[in-house]
């Protein structure tokens, strides 16, 4: 950059540069883009040199991380300036602050053409560097043949012939119609004859992306680039300056080969010879130095051989000389090494044959487990579970479990599935699976998932032999001081149906083993008490003729919990009770579970589970082939001649596959939890009101609904993670002739807020939600309410979830009869943070009329949060202990809302951050934690401190701590959102109706009688 005569920028440089803080800075930057911008308005009396200097000054400011809002065209107008300095200036700062849709790029595409196709190389280099850095689809049309004619020329420089084959993959990765596929193989072939490294490594740059996107077109480079390999690998007219470390041009070596692992095969045995030849003078030539730069060289072009041979599928002898090449670098010191190696002995694995020598460094793969590098420990027990077969899986597995106790909580999860599919798919015997299960829940309950448990079960129940030796490990393990959950749910699980096997055993009577069921009751949760209740009804059936003793103890449990709040466990309490006392025919009632069915195991299922779009796809594909649905209408009852009145609305069932034979008995089978049915149990009347304005249930789907065909979506692909907004940047919308009523972004952000409410209405429909959620589990359900008296027609209804949900949706009816109303469940799992969110794509047709939207749903991150007060012993500690990135992370938040101390606190309520007043002494600072569910990362405590200037309420400093770092930083940008954008609004709670006067119909509740006002109810 020249910036001689160019005095005002150097003072400007030297003044930002001199600043004691931030905020001189800043003050200091606002008042030289004032006087840039008061020039600018006079621009007819500038010069180019007088532009050119003030948009250096906006180039730098730029840098320094400030807006440049303005200024734009004079950047873009010295473009055509006729001297060097002011066309340098305007291209750079062109390339800086436009994107590839700025409008003011249109007026210069003739300009930069005319650089390309010039005389002037160093025009053509500013031109071609630009183009390459924006791309955009207007410049790929407009000038591609230009900048193709550039590449194939003879007579321009190697420079400018370089600088046109990247700007030729920047505009082919853009559009990829630029390259004429036809007539460009042929010219692909001749430029790898070029002499010139420079050029050549850019071709090859250009190649690999052409062959990526169509392999066939391009057969006839295969034998140049083995060409180009032989030269190189034989230092064959290789100037020094493309010798790095003594390596010739490791960057083309690699790309070469890359370029080659796109070709399936190599067919001509010359071809094939000379490359094998290229490839084992990289094996026998590399090894590990002191020098880190010519070791990061060599390693690179080693690696990228390895993973050629293993695409051609090489001799047996080559492969085992790269698995034993290998293991000598997961032994080395230097950690990025052992990754590498590590990662490509994985690969490795895929190639028959190798199996076995990569055995022999079990010891080796194992040490790398206790690394400090969680990378590479994560490589090492992806290896080790990759290796695992019957010979070795006790020595592996013990591995693991020994390893769990010490691992990161970040592996724990992974580890602990890990283990419990290799013990289950390598059981020397089934006593030895079920210690490991045992061991396992026993070392990392908090991290194993139900089905773990679910299936040790499923095994036991299924085998008799195996029933006495589960049954004492069970109780073995119930004498231990501290047990977790699951273990007691499983252990008594266990006990409840066998432990009768054990009676004559010391230890093992039906009291002893009651007594100290019984201990762990007062520490369950919900789940487990119902788990308890069944053990216990189950060992007084065992104890058949009854102990008084145990009898009357058992009893006043069922009845302690006889008026339980949870109703399921009210409900087993209340049945036993009364099945309990019917003497001797217990026996028969609460028989034995039987056999499971043979089924395909939901853990290793989940490990052959990897093709997960093929699914999504074919799950979307039977949602649009159904045309029946589950979904719970209301409809007015009213004449069908004479005016439409508002009436009393009633429950219609839209008929669904296979309901008609299940509809004749009433009856529904419901999961025992362990993948049993229990006895079937009679289906009551649908209540609408309950429907409307009861609690939503989360852990079983609502007993009016009949199982019906559902469609399963989960982890689609969506749009990228938005920088700066709560929901989706853009929805690509239809343009509707029907309007909605209200503001959808305001509807949005308040339900974000609060659970119930008015996502989206138009003249014919109101689309309403009322959500609850459960730690990482969400239901939500969809009230679509048709306003008009006329059917509303082709109804379709889609979810398009982002990655971190599992989404599934119950099919909706194709017509909403007049003045109906359509409840459709809606069940959510929260796999990981994320501030993306899932859409409703919804259309239908009122006449002939279509209308289609696309809606954001409230799913946010904040639903997932459950704030929860924390002291200072228990804050301070993992305050130090989560000390820096990624895992603690702080941000200077400028251009905040200015918000009161209160203000800041009610909104962060709003969130489901708790405030915990008085842990910092600063009453100008804010502490809040929360609690984080979701599938990943269990519950995981979150941490939020706040720094506000009293002085300045536009800016504070946020820092935010958690276990795991996408936690720690969508966190951060969610809160930050808020703090800028996002209105606060109240919550106020939902008040219902005394029980006495309810009224019968959700829009009678409202006292509304609007027909669009169906959905008031639920308000």
């Amino acid at each position: 950059m020249a910036l001689s005569g160019m005095r005002g920028l150097s003072v400007f440089i030297s003044d930002v540069r001199n600043c004691q803080n931030k905020e001189q800075e800043r003050v200091r930057v606002d008042k030289e883009l004032g006087n840039i911008r008061t020039r600018f308005k006079n621009e007819k009396a500038l010069t180019h040199y007088e532009k050119k200097k003030y948009v250096w000054k906006m180039l730098y400011i730029y840098m320094l991380g400030y807006d440049v809002d303005f200024g734009h065209m004079e950047a873009v107008s010295l473009i055509s300036a006729p001297k060097y300095p002011e066309k340098q200036v305007g291209y750079i700062v062109t390339s800086c602050l436009l994107n590839e849709n700025h409008d003011f790029l249109r007026m210069v595409i003739n300009t930069v053409r005319n650089d390309i196709i010039g005389r002037n190389e160093t025009f053509q280099c500013l031109a071609l560097t630009m183009v390459g850095n924006i791309g955009g689809r207007e410049f790929a049309e407009s000038l591609a043949p230009d900048v193709q004619r550039l590449l194939i020329s003879s007579s321009c420089r190697p420079l400018v012939r370089k600088k046109a084959a990247l700007c030729l993959l920047r505009l082919f990765r853009k559009n990829p119609d630029v390259v004429n596929i036809d007539g460009w193989s042929d010219r692909m072939s001749q430029l790898l004859d070029e002499r010139d490294l420079g050029v050549l490594t850019s071709v090859m740059s250009l190649l690999v992306a052409l062959v990526s996107n169509n392999t066939d077109a391009y057969w006839n480079c295969l034998p140049k680039c083995v060409k180009i390999l032989e030269r190189l690998a034989r230092n064959q007219d290789i100037p020094q300056e493309y010798t790095y470390y003594g390596i010739p041009s490791p960057w083309l070596q690699v790309k070469t080969m890359r370029a080659l692992q796109y070709f399936p095969t190599i067919e001509d045995p010359n071809t094939r010879r000379a490359l094998f030849e290229v490839l084992q003078r990289i094996l026998m030539g590399t090894d590990v130095v002191k020098n880190v730069n010519k070791n990061n060289a060599s390693h690179s072009v080693l690696f990228e051989a390895l993973a050629l041979v293993m695409h051609l599928d090489a001799e047996k002898e080559m492969m085992s000389q790269c698995a034993a090449l290998l293991g000598k670098f997961i032994a080395v010191r230097e950690p990025n090494i052992r990754y590498l190696g590590l990662e490509n002995m994985t690969r490795m694995l895929l190639v028959t044959d190798v199996q076995d020598i990569i055995k022999r460094h079990q010891s080796q793969i194992i040490t790398s487990l206790k690394d400090p590098d969680i990378s590479i420990r994560r490589r090492a027990l992806d290896l080790l579970y990759g290796m695992c077969d019957t010979t070795n899986a006790k020595d592996i597995v013990e591995e693991i479990l020994q390893y769990l106790s010490t691992a990161d909580f970040a592996m724990r999860e992974e580890l602990a599935l890990k283990a419990a599919i290799l013990a289950e798919k390598f059981a020397p015997d089934l006593s030895w699976y079920v210690d490991v299960i045992l061991q396992l829940i026993d070392k990392a309950g908090d991290f194993v998932s139900d089905d773990i448990w679910y299936r040790v079960v499923q095994f036991v129940t299924n085998n008799e032999d195996l029933q006495p030796y589960a049954a004492i490990k069970a109780r073995e393990y119930l004498d231990k001081p501290a047990l977790h959950e699951t273990m007691v749910k499983v252990s008594a699980y266990i006990l409840g149906e066998y432990s009768h096997l054990l009676a004559r055993r010391p230890g093992c009577s039906p009291k002893e083993i009651f007594s100290i069921i019984y201990d762990k009751l007062p520490t369950l949760s919900t789940n487990s008490v119902a788990i308890l209740l069944s053990t216990f009804a189950k060992i007084l059936m065992h104890t058949q003729p009854a102990d008084p003793e145990l009898q009357e103890q058992v009893w006043a449990i069922f009845k302690k919990y006889e008026s339980y709040i949870d109703v399921e466990i009210q409900q087993r309490a209340v049945e036993y009770l009364a099945l309990s006392k019917k003497g001797e025919a217990l026996m028969d009632i609460l028989a034995e579970m039987p056999k499971f069915p043979e089924r395909q195991s939901a853990l290793l299922k989940k490990a052959e589970d990897t093709e997960v779009d093929t699914a999504e796809l074919s799950a979307i594909k039977l949602r649009s082939q159904q045309q029946t649905s589950n979904a719970l209408v209301v409809t007015d009852q009213q004449p069908t001649n004479g005016p439409p009145t508002v009436g009393q609305l009633s429950l219609v069932r839209i008929p669904s596959q296979n309901m008609e034979a299940r509809s004749r008995d009433q009856v529904s089978v419901v999961d025992n939890g362990v993948g049993g049915k229990v006895d079937p149990a009679p289906v009551p009347s649908p209540d609408l009101l309950g429907d409307l304005l009861g609690p939503l249930a989360i852990e079983a789907p609502p007993v009016v609904a009949v199982p019906a065909v559902q469609n399963l979506v989960s982890d689609l692909d969506a749009a990228p993670s938005p920088a700066g907004t709560l929901a989706l940047a853009t929805l690509t919308e239809e343009e509707n002739s029907v309007q909605p009523i209200g503001n959808i972004l305001d509807r949005f952000n308040a339900l974000c807020l609060k659970d119930s409410g008015v996502l989206y209405e138009d003249p014919y429909i109101q689309i309403g939600i009322k959500a609850e959620w459960r730690g990482h589990h969400g239901r939500l359900v969809l009230f679509l309410g048709n306003k008009s008296i006329s059917p509303l027609v082709s109804v379709r209804a889609a979810i398009l979830p982002p990655a971190h949900l599992k989404v599934e949706l119950s099919l909706v009816p194709e017509t909403i009869p007049p003045r109906a109303q359509v409840q459709c469940p809606l069940e959510l799992v929260n796999l990981r943070a994320s501030r993306d969110v899932a859409v409703l794509d919804f259309a239908y047709k009122f006449g002939t009329t279509p209308v289609n939207v696309k809606l954001r749903l409230p799913a946010v991150l904040s639903k997932f949060l459950q704030p929860i007060s924390v002291s200072a012993e228990e804050f301070f500690p993992q305050w130090k202990s989560l000390s820096a990135p990624p895992l603690k992370l702080q941000e200077v938040v400028r251009g905040v809302r200015p918000l009161s101390i209160p203000e800041m606190a009610n909104l962060f309520t709003n969130i489901h951050l708790a405030i915990s007043p008085g842990l910092d002494a600063n009453p100008n600072n804010l502490v809040a934690s929360t609690t984080f569910y979701s599938e990943r990362t269990r519950a995981m405590i979150c941490l939020v401190r706040v720094e506000t200037d009293p002085a300045d309420r536009t800016q504070l400093r946020l820092t935010i701590a958690s276990g795991d770092p996408t936690l720690t930083f969508e966190l951060k940008e969610f809160i930050k959102e808020h703090l800028v954008d996002i209105p606060i609004t109240s919550t106020p709670a939902p008040t219902l109706a005394p029980a006495s006067v309810q009224p019968q119909s959700p829009a009678m509740a409202a006292g509304y009688n609007d027909p669009g006002a169906l959905l008031a109810g639920l308000l």
